[in-house]
């Protein structure tokens, strides 16, 4: 078994990037620099060429050293101004309307003063002329190659975290499905075999309480095997009247928990939505479970029901409780998390997964204080009924 977990992996990964992209930075810049030094090497070398050719003769064989030298500059954008703020000279622009636009040449000059320092020289009768000059397209790009480079890579790192948190959520789905069937195959055949000796009960006299009890524990575990098996099914939702149904849930969990704990479901009458009854049934005793559990078997148990706007029915269920550190709120629905000694903690996953992948609604922490209670939101779609 590997010495890492998943969340290191992906630390690994994420710091691995980090350390490349900030290496990829460094060594662009650094030819960038180098880049940078050239051209205005070169830009010099262009400057001084132009300056000479004025004062050289067309058939000296310099001239067309000096006339090669400024035809071979095909990169770098280049300005010659004199003094006065004319232009002499330009090349390697794509866009030339500055040269006829004195704003638009001096809007052009400031923008290049601002990126270098324009090189300045000596021509004699003509006064001082100023050579600005432009990074070449392939500086430019240069310069933004890193952070194209960090962009892809950080897409890469999104788009493989996501396909790897799809894959390990399919898997776990895989999990959740496999084992809620074994359990519900595993189950039906202990279930047929007591319904066979309930029937051979019922036969026998005197024993009337007795098969009443079984019978009634029967029902229960074939409810019990039947949510087990809609689970990676999906499940029929039915317009059905939440009081009615949270009634029945709770009465179930006051037969089976102490005189101690107290509930109260307050619910304005007709309010539906659409549920599969069986489920949503699993969703409120596994909610009330834990909260007899936080109470330590003793306190109370308020559940409150009402619409809320475009037909949402919004279902508070709530206890006295230890509470929930607010740390802790989504932690609580994540498989495997408990504050109990004994437990799986899986129960409200389950209640979860039961909420927004089978009935498209939600399920939260909508109030917690320590030593007070929490409160646990449903949102539910309700139906067409309570549309209207």
């Amino acid at each position: 078994m590997s010495p890492f977990s998943s969340k290191t992996y992906r630390y690994i990964l994420i710091s691995t990037v980090i350390i490349v992209v900030i290496m990829s930075l460094l060594y662009a810049n650094h030819l960038v620099k180098i880049i940078k030094s050239d051209e205005r090497q070169k830009v010099e070398t262009w400057a001084k060429a132009m300056s000479l050719v004025v004062d050289v003769d067309a058939e000296d064989r310099s001239f067309d050293l000096i006339w090669n030298i400024i035809e071979n500059n095909e990169n770098i954008p280049v300005l010659v101004i004199n003094e006065t703020g004319e232009l002499l000279a330009s090349r390697n622009f794509s866009d030339e309307t500055f040269a006829t636009e004195t704003t638009l040449l001096q809007k052009k000059i400031a923008r290049l003063r601002s990126r270098h320092q324009p090189i300045v020289l000596d021509s004699g009768e003509m006064g001082d002329l100023y050579v600005y000059y432009d990074d070449s397209i392939l500086l430019k790009k240069l310069t933004a190659f890193p952070y194209v480079l960090w962009s892809i890579i950080a897409i890469i790192l999104i788009f493989g975290i996501w396909i790897y948190s799809a894959e390990t959520h399919a898997e776990q789905n895989r999990v959740w499905v496999g084992l809620s069937k074994e359990t519900a195959h595993q189950l039906g055949t202990p279930i047929s075999s007591l319904m066979a000796l309930t029937e051979i009960l019922k036969d026998t006299s005197g024993n009337d309480e007795i098969v009443q009890e079984i019978t009634k524990d029967v029902d229960r575990l074939n409810t019990i095997a039947d949510r087990f098996s809609k689970v990676g099914s999906k499940p029929v939702l039915e317009a059905s009247d939440i009081a009615s149904v949270m009634q029945h849930a709770i009465d179930y969990m006051k037969r089976r928990t102490s005189s101690r704990v107290q509930y109260q479901i307050n619910a304005p009458e007709g309010l539906t939505a659409n549920i599969n009854v069986p489920l949503f049934e699993w969703v409120v005793e596994n909610l009330c479970k834990n909260a007899v559990d936080a109470m330590g078997g003793e306190g109370s148990i308020s559940v409150n029901i009402e619409a809320q706007k475009n037909g949402i029915v919004a279902i508070d269920i709530t206890d006295t409780g230890k509470g929930i550190e607010r740390k802790n709120f989504r932690n609580v629905f994540k498989p495997g998390f408990t504050t109990k000694k004994r437990g799986w903690g899986l129960g409200l996953s389950l209640a979860k997964r039961i909420i927004e992948e089978y009935h498209s609604g939600k399920i939260m922490v909508n109030n917690s204080e320590i030593g007070k209670g929490t409160t646990f939101r449903i949102l539910l779609n309700g139906t067409e009924k309570q549309l209207s």
